[in-house]
């Protein structure tokens, strides 16, 4: 103790030294007789808080937060009460500890299986808020708890098996994405790291291994190439700070399988970092960079322009250096990499008790825990809040700005719905329209990096329930219809049987699909009547594509829709297995599939796989409840599955549109479908000029239902096509 905290003074400038050395000798006594009597692996809890005291001073937090470290685990072990802390070290000491302690909220749910979750799922709901709520009125909470867990996986090597893995399962799912959130860069990949290594131990060595065979080698070029660089920038006039950076094994990991790379084509292998003064000084020395070395197309990143969601900024580039090797080349000023490496800690300004001493960067770290609050409170889905938590920055995020120019990132094919909902609940609920750099656009555009974007609203204005029709492409992120779906739950059940009604109706029609009962699938779908049926549609809780579906499997198999689409007539969902060139496993071979009972997916679902015990690979829509709650208990038995695809089996279908006539409509619809890759077998074109309409009779060549039902969506949203709908041949 005594060397650790003269240490620490050395590094530090500690006023509170003596409080340190008081809570450590409280925890060694208290640990004593505990030590003693223990028969099973543990942690050495003093030695735990000792190390969790040194993260937090690292991360520069304050005597308060590093006392509740050290005292931490002694309370957690019962060892020490809570009153007694707060009698010797202070109300604030206590409840700092206090609201770590309700983090254990996050652990049962990690590790709880689903009956337990359903059961008792008020409970947890409520644990869950208050943990969330914590870490909004003090992230203190959060950073003590990332310490904690950081040393608890640290001393996990000589843990048993089950517990290694049990704790490397927690960290990566929760802990890690939380760091990573807080803008805690070391952190992040420290603990992404070691859990990779007890969760994946063959593949972790693998690339350790091909990492340390070079490693010597590669020692010495980057040294050449930092000194090198070094002279280069100085003979600019610009002081700087060059140094090799280190190699993260899971995310070289991640982006070998992601991008299907082998070890050699990895560009940040051998990487360096540059620490310049200014803003001004980091594009000035991306342009010595790109003057000493050809740049790779493709492999530039500006985030300082578009900083990514967690604050990080920098210049990311790769070029071809000496020797024709590739080189990852970081640039960012002093400020940047200490936010980058302290995150929300690299503005901490508790210096007492002043809480408007928190500055606009501690508050945008943390505007993101009150989002996933605000999100847990209307829909209630742990599973879904699980999926929040984990979801990392996609480097093929997009970000967009707002009229005021603040920038706003998104997930691939985000749309002004989706920017809407982002923005807030309210500007989704009233868009009406949007414009894009001034320009109108369709609700179901795309949106591209660098674009400003308006959303246009009307006090009038609400959701539409096309909307939630995946195959329309209005929404893409789960937030956007989250809020959609929960407004709809909101309205009258008699509007959402009447409009439920009409939108089936509508899809019946216009994919001619007869005159099946909807009684029997209302009792396939679990519902007690028809009008449940309608009234489940129109609060968005049932998809169209699901009747549709279901309809499909009660027709006929000698039908003429059978004959006209035989691609349509999946195999029977029950336990049967589904044909070989109906489902890709990817990467793990010809394994028996099975339809799952629970949510039902149909060909062109996006969807997972679940390794069953005798049953093979169960197939999973990815937003089932069931999948979403087993990706977060048993994560390695779930697998990326595709549907199969039959190249070259294209079927005819005739299809009518209706249109008020106008110049261009013709060449609209051709331009559409050649963009969708819809081949067009026949047009007739017939105009009433006295009524100014035109009907366009077309025969096109489609995969499957789904294919068509999408394709008419889009010609619907032209201007001036009032209806869409399949004929039947000869009909």
């Amino acid at each position: 103790m005594d060397g650790w905290l003269a240490e620490i003074s050395r590094q530090y400038d500690l006023e509170d030294a003596e409080d340190y050395r008081e809570a450590v000798t409280l925890a060694s006594q208290m640990a004593d007789e505990a030590i003693a009597n223990r028969t099973y692996w543990s942690i050495d809890s003093v030695q735990m808080g000792i190390e969790m005291a040194q993260i937090l001073l690292e991360l520069r937090l304050d005597s308060a937060s590093v006392i509740a470290a050290i005292l931490y685990r002694a309370v957690r072990e019962g060892r020490i009460a809570l009153a007694r802390v707060e009698r010797q070290f202070g109300e604030e000491v206590a409840r700092l500890i206090d609201g770590v302690l309700k983090m254990a909220a996050i652990t049962a749910i990690q590790n709880s299986d689903k009956q337990v979750v359903l059961g008792q799922r008020e409970a947890q709901v409520d644990n869950l808020r208050k943990m969330l709520v914590s870490l909004i009125d003090d992230v203190r909470v959060a950073l003590i708890k990332l310490a904690e867990r950081t040393s608890a996986i640290r001393a996990m090597k000589d843990a048993p098996e089950d517990k290694r893995r049990k704790v490397a399962e927690e960290v990566f799912n929760i802990y890690a994405p939380l760091a990573h959130r807080l803008g805690i860069g070391h952190l992040k990949w420290e603990l992404e790291d070691l859990a990779f290594r007890y969760l994946q131990p063959v593949a972790y060595k693998k690339i350790a291994s091909l990492l340390d065979e070079k490693r010597l080698a590669r020692q010495d070029y980057i040294e050449n190439v930092v000194d090198y660089l070094k002279k280069e920038i100085e003979d600019f006039g610009i002081e700087a700070e060059v140094f090799g950076r280190a190699k993260h094994i899971y995310s070289i990991w991640r982006k070998m399988n992601r991008k299907k790379l082998d070890f050699s084509q990895i560009y940040d292998i051998r990487a360096v970092r540059i620490l310049v003064p200014h803003i001004r000084d980091c594009y000035a020395t991306l342009g010595i960079v790109h003057t000493l070395w050809r740049h790779i197309p493709n492999e530039f990143d500006d985030y300082i322009a578009n900083p990514k969601e967690n604050g990080y900024r920098s210049l990311h580039t790769a070029v071809v250096g000496p020797e024709g090797k590739v080189i990852e080349v970081q640039i960012r000023t002093q400020q940047m990499h200490e936010d980058a490496e302290l995150g929300v800690c690299a503005h901490w300004l508790y210096k007492g008790t002043d809480t408007k001493a928190k500055d606009q960067g501690y508050e945008q770290k943390i505007s993101w825990l009150r989002n996933v609050l605000e999100w847990h409170e209307e829909i209630g889905d742990l599973p879904q809040l699980m999926g929040e938590l984990r979801a990392d920055i996609d480097p093929d995020r997009i970000y967009v700005f707002t009229p005021e120019g603040h920038v706003v990132d998104l997930p691939p094919k985000a749309t002004p719905v989706d920017f809407a909902y982002k923005v807030h609940t309210e500007v989704g609920h009233k868009c009406r329209g949007a414009k894009v750099n001034g320009r109108i656009v369709p609700l179901t555009y795309l949106l591209a990096t660098g674009e400003q974007i308006e959303i246009l609203t009307h006090p009038n204005a609400h959701p539409s329930r096309d909307w939630l029709n995946a195959e329309a492409g209005y929404i893409h992120t789960a937030r956007a219809k989250a809020k959609i779906v929960h407004w709809f739950k909101l309205q009258d059940r008699d509007k959402n049987i009447e409009e439920g009604r009409q939108l089936v109706l509508r899809e019946i029609d216009r994919l001619d699909l007869g005159d099946e009962p909807l009684h029997d699938v209302a009792l396939k779908l679990n519902m007690r009547s028809v009008e449940d049926l309608f009234g489940a549609v129109g609060a968005g809780d049932i998809r169209i594509g699901q009747i549709v579906h279901q309809l499909l499997k009660q027709a006929d198999a000698n039908s003429q829709l059978q004959q006209e689409l035989p691609l349509l007539k999946r195999p029977d969902t029950g336990n049967s297995s589904v044909e070989p060139d109906d489902i890709i496993i990817e990467g793990v071979g010809n394994l028996m599939t099975t339809m799952a009972q629970c949510c039902h997916p149909v060909p062109g679902d996006d969807i997972r796989g679940y390794v069953t015990v005798g049953r093979g690979v169960a197939v999973h829509r990815s937003d089932c409840e069931n999948l979403l709650h087993l990706a977060v208990v048993e994560p390695r038995r779930v697998l990326q599955v595709n549907w199969g695809q039959r190249p070259g089996k294209l079927y005819p279908v005739e299809m009518l549109i209706d249109a008020y006539d106008r110049t261009g409509l013709l060449r609209d619809v051709s331009a559409l479908l050649a963009n969708e890759k819809v081949n067009v077998l026949a047009v007739n074109t017939l105009s009433n000029q006295g009524e100014n309409t035109a009907s366009m009779n077309l025969t096109v060549e489609v995969d499957s239902l789904e294919r068509l039902a999408r394709v008419m969506s889009k010609i619907e949203q032209l201007p001036n096509v009032t209806r869409t709908r399949r004929v039947r041949a000869g009909g």
